[in-house]
């Protein structure tokens, strides 16, 4: 019997990057995944984060490290202008976790075993990263060369170009 299975996700604060993706077995706590999610993204990008800022349901974490985590709460209470700001940053999290289940398939995962779900979020994130990436090359290209691209695939789609296609 299965019994579950958590994906973390480390999330950039500025432009919404995916810097780590892991996939932890048996559905643990989620103060439990917080350190190793911490290495992962240390080898992905070194020593550059000094803050973490996490949802509540990483309340009572067991990480002891040298970044500074930083729980969201109801109500700004004591919490410093600048603090508060970044900790409300953190909800932009939501959506992206939304977009990795709904359009790069990490809702349902169709490869078998433990491998099989640490390689369905790796390439889930790793395909919002590609589409991100996509996305910025084509608006930076001059508008002659987009053009281009759409007359060459309206090209490609002639009924004509089909046909020969399907008789070879």
């Amino acid at each position: 019997m299965n019994s579950g299975n958590k994906v973390s996700v480390a999330i950039t604060s500025r432009g919404g990057w995916l810097v780590g993706a892991r996939s932890f077995a048996a559905n643990p706590y989620d103060g439990h995944t917080l350190d190793a999610q911490r290495k992962q993204v240390k080898s992905m990008i070194g020593d550059r984060v000094s803050e973490a800022h996490v949802d509540m349901g990483y309340r009572g974490h067991d990480y002891d490290g040298p970044v500074t985590v930083h729980i969201d709460k109801r109500r700004r209470g004591r919490t410093s202008r600048r603090l508060w700001r970044w900790m409300k940053r953190r909800a932009a999290v939501e959506p992206s976790i939304g977009h990795l289940k709904n359009e790069h398939r990490l809702e349902r995962n169709r490869l078998k075993g433990v491998a099989g779900n640490a390689v369905n979020a790796v390439l889930a994130a790793a395909a919002m990263n590609f589409h991100k990436l996509l996305g910025a090359f084509l608006r930076h290209l001059p508008p002659r060369v987009l053009s281009a691209f759409v007359r060459l695939q309206l090209l490609w789609n002639h009924p004509c170009l089909q046909r020969r296609c399907e008789a070879a």
